[in-house]
C-alpha cells in the first residue's frame, strides 16, 4: 500500500480491530480452487523462509506485527512484537539506532536474505513510534521461527518509507512513495538516495542477483521499472500492466510478480481502507520477464470478503500466495499450472 496514502489513514485504522495472538489453522472456506491462510490481519508482504515451510507475514493494522504461517497446515503464529521478544543490538552495524521498541509497530514491505544452517536476515518497513527499517536474524531450525531484533536504520526526516530489498552487496534499498524515490543504506554511509530514482514513483522494489539493476513496482504509473543501478549514464525502462503495482517479488524461475489492484475511480482504494467501501476493486497479479519486459496476467480476483485489496504475491510449494489490506484476514493460495 502507498504510503503517502498510508499517513493519511492510519487515524481511521486505529478502529479496526481482530485477534493478533497465535492461532492454530482456522477454518478457512475456499473459493472453488483458490484456498486460503487465514488469521493475520492485513498481510501486506510476504517473504519464504528458504529450506522451510514457513512464511513471514507483515501487518500493518491492528498495531501491527509479524507472524510466520505454516504452509502444511495454515497454522500462524504470532513472532513479534511479543512478551518475549529478543534483542541483540549489533552496534557495529547500526551503531546510530536508537535500540529496541515493540510499540507502535506498524509492519509494511519485507525483505529476506537468505543465510546459513537456517539463520536468514529479515528487514522491515516500520511506520508508529519511528519510520524506519528494522532487522532481524530469523531462526529456522526450530518447530517454529523464531525472531531476534538486532538493529535499525531510521529514515532521514521527510521520508515515508514502503518497500525494503537487501541488497547483494549489502545493505539495503527501500521505497519512499512519499518524496517519489529510492534510498539505499549501508553500514558507515548512512542513507543515500538513488541516482535516477527522482520521481520515479516507486512503491514495491526489487533488485537484480548482480545488483545491476532495480525493479520496481509503479504505482500510478501501472507499470514496472527497470532502474539501473550504479550505471551513467542512468537507464530506465518500464512495461505496464494495467494495474496499480503494489509489490514486486522474484519468482523462482527468474520472472518476477508483480501485485496489486485496480479501481473504478481515484478514489476508491482510499475508501476502501478507511470505510470499507471496496466496490469494483479488483486483485491482480502479473509475471513479467525482465530481460524482455513483458508482462501477462496470471491472477485476476473481483474484491469480497475473502480477498479485499490485493497488495502482494509469491510462490509458495506451486501456489500462489496472495496478500491483501484493507482489515483482510486471509492470504490466498492459487495452484499454478504445472510446466
Amino acid at each position: 500500500m502507498n504510503s503517502r496514502m498510508l499517513a493519511t489513514l492510519l487515524a481511521a485504522l486505529a478502529s479496526v480491530h481482530g485477534s493478533a495472538t497465535p492461532t492454530e489453522a482456522q477454518s478457512c472456506e475456499p473459493d472453488g480452487d483458490i484456498q486460503f491462510v487465514c488469521g493475520p490481519i492485513s498481510p501486506e508482504d510476504l517473504a519464504l523462509v528458504p529450506d522451510s515451510a514457513w512464511v513471514i507475514v507483515a501487518s500493518w493494522e491492528d498495531d501491527g506485527y509479524l507472524s510466520a504461517a505454516d504452509s502444511r497446515n495454515g497454522a500462524t503464529t504470532r513472532l513479534f512484537p511479543t512478551a518475549a521478544s529478543q534483542d541483540r543490538h549489533d552496534t557495529a552495524t547500526y551503531g546510530d539506532c536508537p535500540g529496541m521498541t515493540t510499540d507502535g509497530f506498524r509492519a509494511h514491505g519485507i525483505s529476506l536474505r537468505p543465510g546459513n544452517d537456517g539463520t536468514h536476515t529479515l528487514y522491515v518497513v516500520r511506520h508508529g513510534a519511528r519510520e524506519s527499517v528494522e532487522i532481524f536474524e530469523i531462526d529456522a531450525r526450530g518447530t517454529t521461527p523464531g525472531l531476534t531484533w538486532t538493529g535499525c536504520a531510521v529514515a532521514p526526516n521527510g521520508l515515508g518509507l514502503n518497500a525494503v530489498v537487501a541488497l547483494p552487496d549489502g545493505g539495503f534499498a527501500a521505497t519512499s512513495p512519499r518524496t517519489s524515490d529510492i534510498w539505499e543504506w549501508h553500514t558507515g554511509d548512512g542513507w543515500t538516495q538513488v541516482p535516477g530514482s527522482e520521481d520515479i514513483g516507486p512503491n514495491g522494489i526489487e533488485v537484480s542477483p548482480d545488483g545491476q539493476w532495480f525493479l520496481v513496482a509503479g504505482y500510478a504509473s501501472q507499470s514496472v521499472i527497470r532502474l539501473s543501478r550504479g550505471q551513467t549514464p542512468v537507464q530506465i525502462d518500464r512495461v505496464g500492466v494495467g494495474f496499480n503495482i503494489d509489490n514486486v517479488h522474484w519468482a523462482p524461475d527468474g520472472t518476477l510478480l508483480a501485485a496489486g489492484h485496480s479501481a473504478p475511480t481515484r478514489g476508491r482504494v482510499g475508501e476502501c481502507i478507511a470505510r470499507r467501501t471496496c466496490e469494483g476493486i479488483v486483485s491482480h497479479v502479473a509475471r513479467v520477464d525482465t530481460e524482455t519486459m513483458t508482462a501477462r496476467s496470471i491472477f485476476r480476483y473481483p474484491t469480497n470478503s475473502a480477498l479485499i485489496l490485493g497488495t502482494t504475491a509469491i510462490e509458495v510449494n506451486k501456489e500462489l500466495w496472495v496478500g491483501q489490506v484493507a482489515g483482510g484476514t486471509r492470504i490466498a493460495r492459487v495452484p499454478l499450472p504445472t510446466q
